[in-house]
């Protein structure tokens, strides 16, 4: 983000200020301050082991119905607590929705909101630097 940011400024910093998006905050740039309370926003929100493992999950899963038990089966270890608790905040952050089918017992549906959509972009650049990296150290 910050190599965005000093493309389009030319390398100049501008005021950080009231924008309507993210286009005009990237046409003005951020301080540093700004940046980093970003990046603390953000893995706050997708840190952690198991929410972007979920979340990935759900995207390859895209056309499927993803129950809780079926996420919890294909996300290897992680537990029903653990999977309840990401599974909420996920939706509180307006990354994925939560769908209480119409069926005998209940069972509850997952799926990726268009805006949740959006980290797909940061994961791939994340997955690119995991496979380098267990490249070069090998």
């Amino acid at each position: 983000m910050v190599y965005i940011y000093y493309q389009l400024t030319k390398g100049n910093r501008l005021p950080f200020g009231n924008y309507h998006n993210m286009e005009d905050q990237i046409k003005q740039g951020a301080t540093c301050e700004q940046e980093l309370i970003a990046i603390r926003d953000s893995l706050e929100i997708l840190g952690g082991k198991w929410k972007l493992r979920i979340m990935r999950h759900l995207n390859n899963h895209i056309d499927e119905t993803n129950t809780f038990k079926k996420i919890q089966r294909e996300v290897e270890g992680i537990s029903a607590k653990m999977l309840s608790k990401e599974l909420q905040d996920l939706e509180t952050n307006l990354l994925l929705t939560r769908t209480v089918m119409n069926t005998r017992p209940v069972t509850v549906s997952y799926a990726i909101t268009e805006y949740g959509m959006s980290v797909f972009p940061v994961t791939e650049t994340l997955v690119q630097w995991g496979l380098n990296h267990r490249q070069k150290i090998k």
